[in-house]
């Protein structure tokens, strides 16, 4: 991950590009009301300073969870911090004491519906961008504070560093804020570049 320049960054903030668009328009279907995405930005972070740039150790936040696999295999994480993914939920569901719960079954489910939904609109962006074959599995959910879900990805990861991309989302008068995190395996990453088209530098 080390070997990661800014040309590397630009390609991977492309893919963002293109992946925000598709997930504006999967999010605007979802929640029935116009939605517009932020220019995604891209960091390359170790995994100290991951939890501070979703917010804090303590903070909860929603992680939803995906193995990659295909040819650029991998962990990611799509992350919504707590009162962002209020407000998804009172988008969907109208105010109430329903949208503020946030372990509730209904409210997990719908979370991690939503977070497979976006995710996938930026997989199947990296998917056309390189060509290559990207696949995932069940995602996994849980609410809980950010250092107890990202220690997950330290700890099946074989690195000590990811890409994270952030990106927000306007509808109509409410925003959110969400993080993807990309742990590609070591085996992955180099294809992945290539893949790119800004292998070597």
């Amino acid at each position: 991950m080390e070997r990661l320049n800014d040309r590397h960054l630009d390609a991977l903030r492309e893919v963002g590009n293109i992946g925000a668009a598709h997930a504006a328009t999967s999010l605007s279907v979802l929640l029935q009301r116009p939605v517009r995405i932020t220019v995604p930005t891209v960091q390359l972070l170790s995994f100290d300073h991951v939890v501070d740039a979703v917010g804090g150790a303590e903070d909860v936040v929603v992680g939803t969870y995906f193995r990659i696999g295909g040819d650029f295999p991998g962990n990611l994480f799509f992350i919504l911090p707590a009162e962002s993914a209020r407000v998804v939920l009172r988008a969907m569901w109208g105010e109430g004491s329903l949208g503020d719960d946030l372990q509730s079954e209904m409210a997990v489910s719908a979370l991690g519906e939503m977070g497979n939904i976006l995710t996938s609109s930026y997989l199947v962006s990296l998917s056309d961008f390189t060509h290559g074959k990207v696949e995932t599995t069940v995602p996994a959910v849980a609410v809980d504070m950010a250092q107890a879900i990202l220690q997950v990805g330290m700890l099946t990861a074989d690195a000590d560093s990811c890409l994270i991309i952030h990106t927000g989302a306007h509808i109509e008068e409410l925003d959110i804020w969400c993080h993807f995190l990309l742990v590609p395996d070591p085996e992955g990453l180099m294809p992945l570049l290539t893949a790119l088209g800004v292998h070597g530098g």
